[in-house]
């Protein structure tokens, strides 16, 4: 199992570059660079792959409305290049709040134009001439579209790989199972590997079955927050406030997709409390509702044992690659965790 990070900016962005080539040496393989609303996602990303050697730069995630598709192959290109070969593209169709209230742009059809940005990425990687004619993504554009001079171009550079990795951030069936066909990996949100089977089974065994046979086996990325000791369980709680955020206050009311997963994950009567709760702006209240057993499953916060259970628990549940919250209230408490987990990962 390879190991990932989201990278933090909480204490500035050049100190959380230095920690991550710090994790790079205790066994960390993956860092996702997030974009959301912060930062842009490609500056970090570039001036991650001149501090660090070996491990993967990862946008987590990069909204495919704000970007035409050329540009996101473009961008994971010229990353790929100044990293040596090292750059995942996550993308992802984030949700109505952002794409509409942040960049003005309409939430529309996200499976269709996540499949359609895929298919124009790999032809730009593989230096054709892109020619395109999709539902949403006209390449070149038609005289009735535009002034009818655009020709057919194809990638100045030559790509250190002609077949970057694309990640999805998917959680709707019909994301998953697309994710599945076409994808190289899943990063889902919310992961709980009991409840796993019940809310993605069958959408991830129907994009399966349309799965190219010559592309690689899908790596799908969870984990949650890991602290592995004695004594760390009061740790779990420190997941309360995002849980919180996300199921009660990530997205409208009747759009948030985090809260439905709570919810599948049989937590419903759960995350109609946190919800209720956080939109009545009681978040110290949505916090406290959120249950001890879910923390728990969610995690990888506990002694060497509990943790080994739960990484097995993992893998059975279809888990090939961890996605984790590194806790210590220090770099080097965060490293030292990195490389217990490498250890258990490893003997696994």
């Amino acid at each position: 199992m390879r190991i990932s990070t989201l990278l933090s900016y909480a204490g500035g962005f050049r100190e959380a570059a230095e920690e991550v080539a710090a994790l790079e040496k205790a066994g960390l393989d993956v860092v996702w660079v997030p974009e959301a609303y912060s930062f842009d996602a490609p500056s970090a990303m570039g001036y991650l792959a001149a501090r660090t050697e070996r491990v993967t730069i990862a946008s987590g995630i990069m909204p495919v409305y704000t970007r035409t598709p050329t540009l996101l192959a473009m961008t994971a290109a010229g990353i790929d290049d100044l990293s040596g070969g090292r750059c995942m593209l996550g993308i992802g169709a984030s949700g109505p709040q952002v794409m509409e209230g942040f960049h003005g742009l309409p939430y529309k059809a996200p499976v269709a134009h996540i499949r359609e940005a895929i298919e124009i990425c790999r032809m730009v990687w593989r230096r054709e001439k892109v020619e395109y004619s999709g539902q949403h993504y006209e390449i070149p554009l038609s005289k009735n579209k535009g002034t009818g001079l655009g020709k057919p171009l194809k990638l100045i550079n030559h790509p250190v790989r002609d077949d970057i990795p694309i990640c999805v951030a998917a959680l709707g069936p019909q994301s998953v199972a697309m994710t599945a066909e076409v994808a190289d990996a899943w990063l889902p949100a919310f992961f709980m590997a009991e409840g796993a089977d019940d809310i993605w089974g069958k959408a991830l065994a129907e994009g399966k079955a349309k799965r190219d046979p010559n592309r690689a086996p899908l790596e799908v990325f969870a984990g949650g927050g890991v602290a592995i000791g004695k004594g760390m369980e009061h740790l779990r709680d420190r997941a309360r406030p995002q849980i919180a955020l996300y199921v009660g206050g990530m997205g409208a009311k009747e759009k948030n997709f985090y809260n439905q997963i709570f919810r599948k994950n049989g937590y419903e009567e759960e995350a109609e409390t946190i919800q209720a709760l956080f939109l009545a702006g009681r978040k110290d209240e949505a916090e406290a509702a959120i249950p001890a057993e879910y923390l728990a499953k969610a995690s990888l916060i506990g002694d060497e044992g509990f943790v080994t259970e739960r990484l097995h628990a993992l893998k059975e549940a279809g888990v090939n690659a961890l996605n984790v919250s590194l806790f210590g209230d220090s770099r080097e408490e965060r490293i030292k965790q990195c490389e217990k987990l490498r250890n258990l990962v490893d003997s696994m």
